[in-house]
């Protein structure tokens, strides 16, 4: 306090200096008034300190309290969920004493429901019973017990897939039609097989819930219309018994065009040839047949000679009468005459030929494009996706295919036309050493 008071006299001596007080008695009674109001200051600084000190105290006795009330209530809720855990327990082991055998008979129940869901899943009864599969899944994937209204419910669903695989039924439902747009149109379902609208085969997706007109229709669809119509008696109808899978493997099977596609430029190629060889065997099979009968009624009367024939025109060349001076060339002259006429014989024969080689040739080229389109597909993308890689193998087997499809008949057909024209040939040579010994034995008749 004395520090204080010298301090507070050391800063207000300027004041008291310049205030020049008149006498010692004044000073002393300011310097008094001024200790007292410090005095006074101090006892109040005091005094709140005290306050502010016994009120931090007073909220530190309040927060020990309530964290003290905070744990009680931990430890009683500690209690209680211990408590509630071993009742728990207790009631579990009860319901497993009581149910017995009934726990793995509701284990047993919920995965039939589980394995009948995956075979419903992709049936089209669906289209009949819309709602069974969301009850299966929720009686499959409940933890509860189930209770006697589901496992009625279950058994219900069976009969009705049991009834309804039986039957013959008509209903009105969502169709999807070829060109994308949905309707309702009146359906036909025979049991779990097919499902038939107007004169077309539905394919039931399951990912929608709904029916789609199949884009590739089976053979004797006019069997649809005897089945749909009135009756009294029994219809053909053809039937899918896997229950749609051999329809939907119709839809991903190719056509033959779109085999023929599959083959690209070389393909093209491939049966252009194909077809001009085989127009060319067709033509010369049937001229050389014409120029056979021809030649079969010269053969018949060789007096009269016609040359609309070969042979008429090769025996024309000696006449009916040869002199004896003529014998000597007799047999040349034949000669250069069958000659002249084996061109004409055996004209394009050589083309068929090289159709008949070139066109495996070309499918060997196909499978060698094809190969390295699947091999540049390979190192772009990787093997992770087959479908990538089916353009350039489609190919490369079809080209090859289809090269073996036009060689062999072609091949056939050359060895056809070349047997009819040699044939031909052989018969001219024939009848020529005939006519030749015919004269040779004349005139050794003439000279004995």
């Amino acid at each position: 306090m004395k520090t204080w008071l010298a301090f507070i006299g050391l800063a207000m001596m300027p004041l008291l200096v310049s205030a020049q007080p008149q006498s010692i008695d004044q000073l002393l009674r300011e310097v008094r008034e001024l200790r007292s109001n410090e005095q006074a200051l101090m006892r109040e600084r005091e005094a709140q300190f005290v306050a502010e000190r016994d009120q931090q105290q007073q909220r530190l006795r309040e927060a020990e309290q309530a964290m003290a009330g905070v744990k009680a209530e931990s430890e009683r809720l500690t209690a209680a969920f211990e408590q509630q855990e071993q009742a728990i327990a207790e009631a579990r082991a009860q319901l497993q004493q009581r149910s017995g055998n009934l726990g793995e008979l509701f284990g047993v129940v919920r995965q039939g429901a589980g394995d009948t869901r995956s075979q419903w899943l992709d049936s089209q009864l669906n289209v009949a019973f819309p709602h069974r599969l969301e009850q299966l899944d929720a009686l499959s994937e409940s933890r509860d017990i189930p209770t006697t209204s589901s496992l009625e419910q279950f058994w219900l669903h069976l009969l009705e897939d049991m009834n309804a695989s039986g039957r013959v039924s008509r209903l009105e439902t969502t169709v999807v039609g070829r060109d994308g747009q949905q309707r309702q149109l009146p359906v036909i379902l025979v049991g779990p097989f097919v499902a038939l609208q107007g004169e077309d085969y539905l394919l039931y997706q399951p990912d929608q819930g709904h029916l789609q007109v199949a884009a590739r229709q089976p053979a004797e669809r006019g069997l649809i219309d005897d089945f749909s119509a009135q009756r009294s008696g029994l219809a053909d109808l053809n039937l899918d018994p896997t229950r749609g899978t051999v329809l939907a493997q119709m839809q991903q099977t190719p056509s033959l065009l779109e085999r023929i596609h599959q083959g690209g430029v070389v393909g093209y190629v491939i049966l252009l040839l194909g077809a001009l060889g085989l127009l060319l065997a067709l033509g010369r099979l049937a001229w050389l047949h014409r120029v056979q009968r021809r030649v079969d009624r010269q053969v018949g009367d060789l007096d009269q000679l016609r040359t609309d024939n070969p042979l008429g025109l090769v025996l024309g060349v000696i006449g009916s009468r040869p002199r004896l001076e003529q014998l000597d060339t007799l047999e040349l002259k034949l000669d250069e005459a069958i000659l002249k006429e084996t061109p004409a014989l055996e004209r394009w024969q050589g083309l068929i030929k090289l159709l008949a080689a070139v066109a495996p040739l070309l499918g060997l080229l196909g499978t060698v494009t094809g190969m390295i389109a699947t091999f540049q597909a390979i190192t772009l993308f990787g093997t992770g996706d087959p479908k990538l890689m089916a353009g350039g193998i489609s190919q490369a087997l079809v080209t090859t295919v289809l090269g073996l499809i036009v060689a062999i008949p072609l091949l056939f057909m050359h060895s056809l036309v070349a047997a009819r024209s040699k044939a031909l040939i052989q018969l001219l040579e024939q009848q020529s050493a005939g006519l030749i010994a015919l004269h040779l034995g004349g005139e050794d008749k003439q000279d004995a």
